[in-house]
């Protein structure tokens, strides 16, 4: 069975809910190895980056309820 976008947003709410926090390396790691290379990408300052289908679904999964740290790099739950 494919993996969708959806699925993986799915799995970060689910950390992010049981773990209250979710560090972006980890959650490309993870998505690349679980998921496939296709919902991870290089951005143009050479960071490993989520797919935008992939960001998308994450906010509409998430309903406002996570913040992004953007000093530590991580996602927690609000």
């Amino acid at each position: 069975m494919e993996k969708t976008a959806q699925d993986v947003a799915a799995w970060m709410v689910s950390e992010i809910r049981h773990r209250g926090m979710l560090k972006q390396e980890e959650a490309v790691v993870y998505i690349r190895e679980q998921f496939g290379e296709r919902f991870v990408f290089v951005n143009e300052r050479g960071h490993t980056a989520l797919d935008r289908e992939v960001v998308k679904a994450f906010r509409k999964l998430h309903g406002g309820r996570v913040a992004w740290d953007r000093d530590g790099f991580f996602w927690g739950w609000t």
